[in-house]
């Protein structure tokens, strides 16, 4: 009885300081190995989605032969994406995140193929199914960002989040500069040679799924339930209340709809650029370096805003990627037959992006209880990816019967709400842990 007596102040500390100590104590070394695997497998999903997405709008605009279905690109990318964000978020709160991710891969490996299979047989239509069911490549890298946050310190967990969004830098800056290799990659196959990015985007899938399959053990949020019911245990309490998480249920939509505003003017802006360019005259290279600028804005600085909200708070953060990206609508706005005009906002676009989108999800994070965050977050990207899909039909509507400036106006349009939102007071008196 007394080594128990003696023990247990010691287990009541460790419990009541469950969210600042037991993850660095238990899980910090677990922690460093997930990211790296997070990372390697975000690398490799971005070499691969970012070289599809860099030719989607043109490859759909080539075998269709209508500039206006382009659009259809970035709408059906998004929307798959948006169609996975839930299910997965619901494989991932009952098998853990390493079986989520792993399907998610697979899934978006079929995509590819059924891309390079409607490029084959010019229809359109096919290619266009086959882009939206490798969207769910998009949402496999949008929970591999959450899961960076399970076994993480509560003021490391944008920072963490960060690093994975970071290491989506590599390959998808080198992705739009496969059109050149996957011609002759499509040459060989018989295909369309845009076509032949998309066997880069099969054989990167099946990579990440091969790292996820075998380096993610043990699953980060299974492992962080687990660590959280033994301090609950100790304490003799539930691990939340329901108080807790009912509290802040309105701050979190107000969250989702910061993130989701955000990806709506990226995907707006960033579907029309490359017909944008060829309209003005603008060669593949062109193309591919201004989709490379802003693919550098959306992931390069990521880590710098989790270190930023961290330090001085989410929403100074979202405030500043919101004044970043009005920056990059005026440019956009100007921008006419002006190439670098178009690549400052572009980039810009992308910056401004990573800021708001890095804290706002870590700003979800912390509003919501562990056992409830796959399913918050889940929402979270469905609707970021839902906003992006229908910015995309919108896009290549508004492009094909105005320009790139009436675009712009209405990327301002969304950025109006988005600031709004940011500035209710509900997310003031956000929960901090």
């Amino acid at each position: 009885m007394t080594t128990n007596t003696a023990a247990q102040p010691n287990r009541a500390h460790e419990s009541h300081g469950y969210r600042n100590r037991l993850p660095l104590e238990l899980g910090g070394k677990l922690q460093r190995r997930t990211l790296i695997v997070l990372s390697t497998a975000t690398i490799l999903g971005g070499l691969g989605f970012g070289a599809s997405a860099s030719v989607g709008a043109l490859l759909l605009a080539e075998v269709s032969g209508n500039d206006a279905i382009s659009g259809l690109a970035a709408a059906m990318s998004n929307a798959g994406a948006a169609a996975a964000g839930i299910p997965l978020a619901r494989i991932a709160a009952r098998r853990g995140r390493r079986t989520a991710v792993v399907l998610g891969s697979s899934v978006a490996m079929l995509g590819a193929l059924l891309a390079i299979s409607g490029a084959g047989i010019s229809q359109w239509w096919v290619l266009a199914l086959g882009i939206g069911i490798l969207g769910v490549a998009s949402a496999v890298q949008l929970l591999s960002r959450f899961a960076a946050t399970d076994l993480a310190l509560p003021e490391n967990r944008a920072r963490d989040l960060s690093l994975v969004v970071w290491s989506i830098t590599v390959g998808a800056v080198i992705g739009p500069n496969l059109m050149g290799p996957g011609a002759v990659v499509g040459g060989w196959i018989g295909v369309t040679p845009l076509a032949g990015v998309f066997v880069f985007t099969f054989f990167a899938q099946l990579a990440a799924v091969c790292v996820n399959y075998f380096g993610l053990r043990p699953d980060p949020l299974l492992t962080a339930r687990a660590l959280q019911a033994e301090a609950a245990q100790a304490r003799d309490a539930g691990p939340e209340t329901a108080t807790e998480v009912a509290a802040s249920r309105g701050a979190k939509i107000l969250a989702i709809v910061i993130i989701g505003m955000a990806q709506a003017i990226m995907v707006g802006l960033m579907a029309m650029t490359p017909l944008h360019l060829k309209h003005h005259g603008g060669s593949d290279a062109l193309v591919g370096i201004t989709l490379s600028l802003h693919i550098a804005g959306m992931y390069a600085l990521s880590p710098v805003f989790g270190i930023l909200a961290g330090k001085i708070g989410r929403l100074p953060v979202i405030g500043g990627g919101w004044a970043i990206l009005l920056v990059a609508i005026y440019f956009a706005y100007l921008s006419g037959e002006n190439s670098l005009y178009v690549q400052i906002a572009m980039t810009l676009v992308g910056v401004g992006w990573s800021a708001v989108t890095v804290a706002g999800a870590a700003l979800l994070t912390d509003l919501t209880a562990l056992g409830e965050r796959p399913k918050w977050q889940g929402r979270a990207d469905t609707f970021m990816s839902a906003s992006g899909a229908a910015a995309g039909v919108l896009a290549g509507i508004v492009f094909a019967m105005s320009d790139f400036s009436i675009l712009a106006l209405v990327a301002l349009a969304l950025l109006t709400l988005g600031a709004i939102a940011s500035m209710y007071p509900k997310l003031r008196v956000a929960r901090q842990h």
